[in-house]
C-alpha cells in the first residue's frame, strides 16, 4: 500500500498530463526500424478492421430470411448508406456501381472514428492525416476515371479547366485556380475535414479528463476540486459528443465523395 500511496503522491506534484499534438506520432512499437513497423494508431486500425470485417461476416453467415435485432440493425445502416447517400446524388442506375465503395467508406471512416472512445484504444484512427488522405485519394482516383470514361482526357480537362460560358480573359486566372482545386484543394479539403475534427476531439475529451486526475482531489482546495467535477462532467458530454461527431464525419465524407464524383458526368440521369 505504502509503494501505491507514494505513486498517487508523485502524480498529485507532477500535476496533469497534458494531451498533444505529439500523441498523434506515437513511435513504433512492433517491427520498429523495418518497413513494416507499427505504432499505436495503426495497430488499432488493424484491430478496429479485424473486428468490423468479423463482425460482418458471422453477420452476413448468420442471416435469416426473417432478421433479428442486430441483423435488421446491419441491414437498415446498410440500407441508410445506399438509399439517403449514394442513390439520393447520383440515382439507382449510376450509383448501384459505387454502392460497395462508399459504403466501405462510410463503415471505415465511422468504426475508425469511434476508436477515440473506446476504451483500451483511446485514439481516433483518422487521427492522423494518412488514413484520410488514403480515402480522400481513393475518391479522387474514381474521379477522374469515371471523367475520362465519360469525356475523354481531353474533354475532362476541358469540361474541368475551361468551363463554358466564361469570357475568354477570365481563362487566364480562373484555368490556374480550376487546376489548383482539381489537383489539390478538393482532396486536401476532404482530407483536412476528417483529420482536423477527429484531432480536435480527441484532445478536448482528453483534456477535460486530464483535469480530473488524482492531484485534484489530493493536493488541490475545495473550489478547485469542485471545477475537477465539472471539467469530469465535461469529459463525459464530449464523449457522447464525440460519438455523434463519429457518424457526422463519416456521413458527410461519405456524402462529399458521392457528390465529387458524381460531378464528374454529364447530367444526373
Amino acid at each position: 500500500m505504502g509503494s501505491v500511496s507514494d505513486a498517487m503522491l508523485l502524480a498529485a506534484e507532477s500535476g496533469p498530463h497534458l494531451p498533444s499534438v505529439s500523441d498523434f506520432l506515437p513511435p513504433e512499437i512492433l517491427f520498429e526500424g523495418t518497413p513494416f513497423a507499427i505504432n499505436r494508431i495503426i495497430l488499432v486500425r488493424l484491430v478496429a478492421t479485424v473486428i468490423m470485417l468479423t463482425v460482418l461476416i458471422i453477420t452476413a453467415r448468420r442471416a435469416k430470411v426473417i432478421p433479428g435485432r442486430w441483423q435488421a440493425a446491419v441491414e437498415w445502416l446498410l440500407d441508410y448508406i445506399r438509399d439517403n447517400i449514394i442513390y439520393q446524388v447520383m440515382g439507382p442506375i449510376r450509383g448501384r456501381r459505387y454502392v460497395p465503395m462508399i459504403t466501405t467508406i462510410f463503415m471505415t471512416v465511422f468504426i475508425f472514428n469511434l476508436c477515440g472512445i473506446i476504451p483500451g484504444m483511446n485514439i481516433a484512427a483518422t487521427a492522423s492525416v494518412v488514413m484520410p488522405l488514403a480515402f480522400a485519394l481513393w475518391v479522387f482516383v474514381q474521379y477522374w476515371r469515371a471523367g475520362i470514361k465519360e469525356h475523354g482526357l481531353g474533354g475532362f480537362l476541358k469540361e474541368e479547366l475551361l468551363p463554358a460560358g466564361v469570357p475568354w480573359p477570365i481563362y487566364i486566372i480562373l484555368t490556374p485556380v480550376q487546376l489548383l482545386e482539381l489537383v489539390l484543394i478538393r482532396p486536401i479539403s476532404l482530407t483536412v475535414r476528417l483529420f482536423a475534427n477527429m484531432v480536435a476531439g480527441h484532445l478536448l475529451v482528453a483534456t477535460c479528463y486530464a483535469f480530473t486526475q488524482f492531484y485534484l482531489i489530493e493536493s488541490a482546495g475545495a473550489a478547485v476540486k469542485v471545477g475537477g467535477a465539472l471539467w469530469l462532467c465535461g469529459g463525459l458530454v464530449f464523449t457522447c459528443f464525440e460519438m455523434f461527431v463519429a457518424a457526422l464525419q463519416a456521413y458527410v465524407f461519405a456524402i462529399l465523395a458521392t457528390v465529387y464524383i458524381n460531378q464528374s458526368y454529364p447530367e444526373a440521369e
